[in-house]
């Protein structure tokens, strides 16, 4: 017997919000760094996700992560000359990480998770419930 569709479109999708929580972690993580380039500061990073149709059937697609780009947005810089990493003019530069619009991704991405963890456990009964029908 093959795999059910269900299970590999449903894993699929926990993978790929496994690594959306994963990115979302690293850009609060670092959200506080600083540098004393723009070059090296910290770029926040965000995964690109792409439909894959499973089979060839169009009317199933799984999700898979196409890559993790990293933002263009410019990094704050900030007037810090006491600061040990300010650069020779006084500044310090910072990653642009939103915290609130990070933990509104985390929450969205948390419940996505959890919503396939539900459709893996309802498959995974309707399954066994047809196993135990010839019984």
């Amino acid at each position: 017997m093959s795999q059910l569709p269900i299970f590999e479109v449903a894993g699929s999708a926990l993978h790929a919000q496994s690594v959306r929580i994963n990115t979302v972690a690293s850009n609060l993580a670092n959200a506080d760094s600083i540098a004393s380039s723009p070059e090296a500061v910290y770029r926040p990073v965000e995964p690109v996700f792409q439909a894959r149709a499973l089979n060839g059937d169009p009317a199933l697609n799984t999700v898979e992560i196409g890559g993790v780009i990293h933002s263009e947005a410019a990094p704050i810089k900030r007037y810090q000359p006491g600061h040990p990493m300010a650069d020779a003019e006084g500044y310090v530069y910072a990653p642009d990480v939103d915290p609130v619009a990070q933990m509104v991704n985390l929450i969205s991405a948390s419940r996505g998770y959890q919503a396939n963890v539900e459709v893996l456990n309802t498959a995974k009964e309707l399954a066994l419930a047809t196993l135990s029908m010839g019984r």
